[in-house]
C-alpha cells in the first residue's frame, strides 16, 4: 500500500491505525453531550451517524447539528455518514435524498469526510464522490455485508472496485458465521494491501468473532478501526480506550 490521507494532522495510513469513535446521538442535545464525554478519549477521527438523528433525513436538521457537531470538536477530523438501512442503519432513504443529503454536507464546510455507499446506482456514486472533492472532502466508498462474508476474492473486487470510482479510502464491513471467515478478509485486507492499494484502506470482520481484525490492522493493512465511547454502531466495536490500549502494544511489537 502507498499513499495516505491527512486531515487535521491526523494521518490516514501511517503507523498505527487511527482510531475512530462514532455519535450515535438521537437529538443534538444527545450529540453534543457525547462530544463532549469523547474527548478524553482521545479518538483521532469522530464518525456522525446521521441516520440515529430523530429528524433525518431532514437537510436543515441535520446541517443543523453538523454545525453543532463540528464547533463542539473543531480540532479532530468528521466523518459524516448516513448508513442506509439495507446496509446495517438505523433507517431507510431515497436514493435521491441520500445523494443530495451527501452533497449538502460536502458543500458545508462542516464534514471533512462523506462516507457513500459502494452499490448505490453508480451514476450517482460517481457524482457524489464529484461533489466531495469539488469542497476538498475526502470519500469513504463504503459497503457493509452483515449477511456474511464474501470469498477472498470477492472482497478485493470490492475494494478494487472503490478504488477505482476514485473513493479516497475504500472500506468494507463483513458479517464473519465462524473463525475462517475472520481468516479469509484478514488474508483478502493483506491481499489489496500487497497488490492493488495505491490509498488507504479500511476493512473489519464484525461481531465478537471479528474483534481481531479491529486490532490487528497495522499487520494486515487496515488504517483505520472503530471504538465505541458510549453506545456501538456496529456489532463487535470495543470500548476506545480497550482499543488504543491494544493497537499501541501491537504497535510496540512491530
Amino acid at each position: 500500500m502507498s499513499g495516505s490521507v491527512t486531515v487535521k494532522d491526523v494521518t490516514i495510513g501511517e503507523g498505527m491505525p487511527k482510531i475512530c469513535v462514532p455519535l450515535v446521538g438521537r437529538t443534538l442535545a444527545e450529540l453534543l453531550e457525547e462530544a463532549e464525554a469523547l474527548k478524553p478519549l482521545q479518538p483521532d477521527v469522530v464518525e456522525w451517524r446521521v441516520d440515529y438523528l430523530e429528524q433525518a433525513p431532514d437537510p436543515t436538521a441535520v446541517l443543523e447539528a453538523l454545525r453543532g457537531i463540528a464547533a463542539a470538536l473543531p480540532e479532530l477530523p468528521l466523518i459524516f455518514t448516513f448508513r442506509s438501512a439495507r446496509e446495517g442503519g438505523e433507517k431507510e432513504i431515497s436514493a435521491a435524498d441520500y445523494e443530495g443529503l451527501n452533497a449538502a454536507a460536502a458543500a458545508s464546510g462542516f464534514a471533512d469526510f462523506i462516507d457513500v455507499e459502494l452499490f448505490g446506482e453508480e451514476g450517482s456514486v460517481r457524482r457524489q464522490i464529484a461533489a466531495a472533492h469539488e469542497h476538498g472532502v475526502f470519500v469513504i466508498l463504503s459497503n457493509h455485508d452483515f449477511q456474511g462474508t464474501p470469498s477472498e476474492e470477492e472482497i478485493v473486487a470490492r475494494l478494487r472496485k472503490a478504488q477505482e470510482l476514485d473513493g479516497d479510502l475504500p472500506k468494507i464491513a463483513v458479517m464473519p458465521q465462524n473463525p475462517g471467515d475472520v481468516l479469509t478478509l484478514l488474508a483478502a485486507t493483506h491481499k489489496m494491501c500487497e497488490l492493488y492499494a495505491d490509498r488507504p484502506i479500511i476493512t473489519m470482520s464484525m461481531a465478537g468473532a471479528g474483534v481481531i481484525s479491529r486490532l490487528a490492522g497495522e499487520v494486515f493493512g487496515s488504517a483505520l478501526t472503530f471504538g465505541a465511547a458510549k453506545k456501538p454502531s456496529a456489532p463487535g466495536q470495543v470500548a476506545a480506550a480497550e482499543l488504543r490500549t491494544a493497537l499501541e502494544l501491537l504497535h510496540r511489537a512491530l
